[in-house]
């Protein structure tokens, strides 16, 4: 395989722009982790007009892809979940060409998984959770079960690799697989909701019960990225000062729902100050530290 795909990457290699050169090859029948091709050739490179590209390849009755990605754009993919393949080629895949070894270093990274990309990955995996959470619950109410049933694998999911990250790894394609070995109070949930034999209104009812016990007690060290940026200051925030804030620009999506949870377990208080109009008030927030958890 490599003879074909030699060419490819070594025009690549004797480009002063390219920082490493990975392969991750097919080893089952059916690999996500691949995107089902025989083998993935991820090109690292310093700088591009287009910060990723994609070649798809055929030879000798092999499929290959090839992604040329910048840095820039992959240390993104890294630190806030935005392409969770592009990290297991990382840690996974052979090494074929490294630039002042800018992999090996890359490798160690991801193996050490700093403390503060750790947080941010948290908070971003606890807004994805609450509110899926949310939603589940919201359904669940309203008896339609079909749609709460598949709002609480989400939030199953998402607390997976909540999980996988409180542990200092990061999240693969196959996360279950990771929590299992990791954490089996979390894998037990999943378990027994899939398992479960009661009917699905009953299911549903017993894992919000179970989940909302889980949420609580993971939420402030969870949003530590969070808390840390609101403390950066003494005076309460505006939602809009908050959300504005390039900190948070990976969860602003998110941002409302972990905000709304947050003064729900009294982790964050509200503060009103008053307008123009009788009666309306602004409302700012501010970290209650005296909450029990």
């Amino acid at each position: 395989m490599d003879n074909f795909l030699r060419p490819i990457y070594q025009e690549h290699a004797s480009d002063s722009n390219t920082l490493g050169v990975l392969v991750m090859e097919k080893t089952k029948p059916t690999s996500p982790i691949t995107d089902n091709f025989d083998v993935i050739l991820l090109i690292i490179i310093n700088e591009a007009n287009q910060s990723w590209h994609v070649k798809h390849y055929e030879f000798a009755e092999k499929t290959a892809a090839l992604h040329v990605v910048t840095e820039n754009l992959l240390m993104k993919w890294i630190d806030t979940s935005g392409y969770r393949r592009a990290v297991e080629w990382i840690i996974y895949g052979r090494v074929i060409f490294d630039r002042n070894e800018y992999i090996s270093n890359l490798k160690d990274q991801l193996r050490d998984f700093p403390y503060d990309k750790r947080d941010l990955r948290k908070v971003i995996e606890f807004g994805k959770l609450v509110k899926s959470y949310s939603e589940a619950k919201e359904l669940y109410e309203s008896n339609e079960y079909k749609d709460a049933n598949s709002k609480i694998l989400y939030s199953l999911h998402y607390l997976a690799r909540l999980a996988v990250i409180e542990k200092g790894y990061y999240p693969e394609v196959t996360v279950w697989r990771q929590v299992k070995q990791i954490d089996l109070e979390v894998y037990k949930l999943y378990e027994e909701f899939i398992e479960s034999t009661e009917e699905m209104e009953k299911r549903i009812q017993l894992m919000l019960i179970a989940m909302d016990f889980v949420i609580k007690s993971r939420a402030r060290v969870s949003v530590k990225h969070l808390l840390d940026t609101m403390q950066s200051k003494d005076t309460p925030w505006v939602y809009g000062e908050l959300k504005a804030l390039p900190q948070v620009a990976s969860y602003t999506l998110d941002l409302t729902a972990i905000i709304s949870y947050m003064v729900e377990k009294n982790i964050i208080e509200i503060v009103k100050e008053e307008t123009k109009g009788y009666g309306v008030y602004h409302r700012m927030y501010v970290v209650n530290n005296d909450a029990p958890f």
